[in-house]
């Protein structure tokens, strides 16, 4: 005879349900939130960087990233004797850009608060985004490198990802291709893994510079003279 189930047990909606708000619980502190942020440039912090950047106490930045890591938003990754904190995983940068933009909507005008250097060009995670990243996946679209819904590279695209010297072999189980909501701009950047070969890419080739522990990237001369040839982005307007 099967067993009854017992009366208290939660069900699987109830386990769901208990986990957002872990989740969310984890997040809802704004010392935890600016470690999330200093993530999101896509590198492993020590706690020592963490807790600098937060301006806390050492002893309150370790139980700020045990919090985290428990609710699967961090992971710790042990070198020798240093041990290194970054994001749990692309789902994970994404609900933060997500949180971000959300967020960004109960402030009174944004534009005028944030850093200019932010919104031109900066990483989300493993992918570029603010106002260049958004031309670019505009370009694409209209050039046809991209299927209309963002989902998908198009032959075409394939051709002009290759003609760039960006691989796109190697996806895994990550979407290939899609579009990510940019907080700041309102509109979509490219993601998935196309978007993290084309930071790589461009990373790799000098067409962009990153600021060691910081999120701006700032583009080089070769680089301006690309995303005007390329995708019709001129930075002088």
């Amino acid at each position: 005879m099967a067993r009854s189930q017992p009366q208290n047990a939660p069900d699987d909606s109830d386990a769901l349900e208990h986990a957002i708000a872990g989740v969310a619980a984890a997040m809802a502190d704004p010392s935890r939130v600016k470690m999330l942020s200093a993530l999101m440039d896509g590198r492993a912090w020590t706690a020592t960087e963490l807790s600098a950047v937060t301006d806390v106490a050492p002893s309150t930045a370790s139980a700020h990233l045990n919090r985290l890591m428990n609710s699967g938003l961090i992971v710790c990754v042990a070198q020798g004797r240093h041990r290194y904190y970054r994001l749990a995983g692309s789902d994970i940068a994404a609900l933060i850009e997500n949180m971000m933009g959300v967020s960004w909507r109960r402030i009174d005008v944004p534009k005028s608060s944030t850093p200019a250097s932010l919104r031109i060009a900066r990483t989300c995670y493993d992918h570029l985004a603010g106002e260049i990243a958004v031309q670019i996946y505009s370009a694409m679209a209209k050039q046809g490198w991209i299927t209309p819904e963002g989902s998908t590279v198009t032959l075409y695209g394939q051709q002009q990802f290759a003609a760039l010297r960006i691989d796109l072999s190697q996806p895994g189980r990550r979407k290939a291709c899609c579009g990510c909501l940019d907080w700041s701009e309102r509109r979509f950047h490219l993601g998935g893994y196309a978007g993290a070969a084309l930071l790589t890419a461009f990373n790799a080739q000098g067409w962009l510079t990153r600021q060691p522990g910081y999120r701006e990237v700032a583009f080089s001369e070769a680089g301006i003279r690309h995303l005007r040839q390329v995708f019709a982005i001129n930075l002088a307007d």
